[in-house]
């Protein structure tokens, strides 16, 4: 097997391939060019996308050049895939700071030194923006069938639930084929990787090349990776887990890979870092607490540098010890006239946004689940006084993972 599906598929990226004797062979003989969309539906991608991140790292290790396609023009249709109602449209503002936004994570995240393996950005409004409908129609649209098309998970599974399925939206699986025979055609891209809810949009496209160009093209999905405790990748109870650290601190991006269950600890060591699969398997069976930490220290380099990620620990290390205050802890500041004013532990806390509900709140303080400076506040009238500020800065504690320094200015 080739080097590159061998390591994709130890690493656990693989699910399913259009013709994976044949795209093995191709990658033996040649250096090719392979494709990943991210539609910009928001300002930053999440850890959800994680995957088909690693998955362009990877082609670059084994000197491929990934192509990344921002979805400028498909983002104004929609996705259904996953989907079970029609998303928001955005103005074309939003969709221009987001594509910016996304293009500056991916860099940081993929080797831009190499000029065989630099990746390619492109936008598919460059090319969407133009069409004719009429010649679209009579060129791209007779190789599609509604008979095929309806046969698709994202469209079959809102018609079966009986929810709307714009036409717009209906539309999309045709524009996704037809941006694989555009890097096709103009960038020589043989590759579409994406997730196995893409399946068929992938899958569509290698047959449309085939038809109007008869080129042979391949397509590679990776598996819908779900946390131990079964919630999506990506999404938990504070919030989605951002790419963006103005968006999500090194802390809490730190956090979130430390209080990973124990169960997904090896298998994400090896999706979402770059230890080699040797070296994971050698230490599998050491503490794993001890793994835990090493899993949040890589994944924390890769996104935010070693900076960052040892600062991050030392101020773990730190919230959990009763004898300090945590100085490396992520911080905000308050203004002292806002003490003036008699602030107490609830308003505090919201000010914090560590949580937002005043009645979940309440709940907390009667459970003694909220702490300053490490001291049970069981008084929800409790004011925070400008004495409680030991170097000009208090720790606010909810439970034993949330934590926050608060600085007086």
């Amino acid at each position: 097997m080739n080097k590159f599906l061998k390591e994709f598929k130890d690493r656990g990226y693989f699910y399913q391939c259009t013709s994976e004797d044949e795209l093995s062979k191709l990658l033996d003989r040649k250096k090719i060019k392979g494709y990943i969309g991210f539609d910009c539906t928001a300002e930053s991608l999440h850890v959800g996308s994680l995957l088909q991140i690693m998955c362009l790292r990877l082609m670059q290790k084994h000197g491929h050049r990934p192509i990344v396609l921002i979805g400028g023009g498909t983002t104004r249709i929609g996705d259904p895939s996953g989907k079970d109602k029609t998303r928001r449209i955005l103005t074309e503002k939003e969709i221009e700071k987001n594509i910016k936004n996304i293009e500056k994570i991916l860099k940081n995240y993929l080797d831009n030194n190499n000029p065989k393996t630099k990746p390619i950005f492109v936008n598919n409004y460059s090319w969407l923006k133009g069409l004719n409908y009429i010649s679209f129609l009579r060129d791209i649209g007779k190789h599609f069938t509604i008979n095929k098309m309806l046969t698709f998970e994202s469209v079959k599974t809102r018609l079966d639930r009986e929810q709307s399925l714009s036409y717009m939206e209906f539309n999309y699986m045709i524009l996704q084929a037809y941006d694989f025979l555009e890097l096709n055609k103009k960038k020589n891209c043989t590759l579409q990787i994406g997730g196995s809810d893409q399946w068929g949009n992938i899958v569509n496209g290698t047959e449309l090349i085939k038809r109007h160009s008869n080129n042979q093209a391949y397509g590679l999905t990776t598996p819908l990776i779900t946390l131990a405790s079964g919630a999506k990748m990506g999404k938990t109870e504070n919030g989605a887990v951002w790419l963006d650290k103005n968006l999500l601190s090194a802390y809490d991006y730190w956090q979130f890979w430390r209080n990973i269950d124990d169960k997904d600890v090896i298998k994400f060591l090896k999706m979402f870092t770059d230890l080699n699969i040797e070296e994971i398997n050698k230490i599998k069976n050491e503490d794993i607490n001890e793994l835990k930490i090493k899993l949040a220290n890589e994944t924390t380099t890769m996104l935010h540098g070693k900076k960052a990620s040892q600062n991050s620990q030392q101020a773990a290390k730190e919230a959990f010890s009763e004898n300090s205050l945590g100085s490396n802890l992520p911080s905000i500041k308050i203004n002292a006239t806002n003490l003036q004013k008699k602030i107490n532990i609830i308003d505090l806390i919201v000010f914090s946004k560590l949580e937002s509900s005043k009645s979940e709140i309440r709940r907390l303080i009667k459970g003694n689940a909220i702490k300053i400076n490490n001291k049970i506040i069981d008084d929800e009238k409790f004011i925070i006084d400008q004495k409680l500020f030991n170097e000009n800065y208090i720790k606010l504690s909810i439970g034993k993972k949330r934590h926050l320094k608060i600085q007086l200015n």
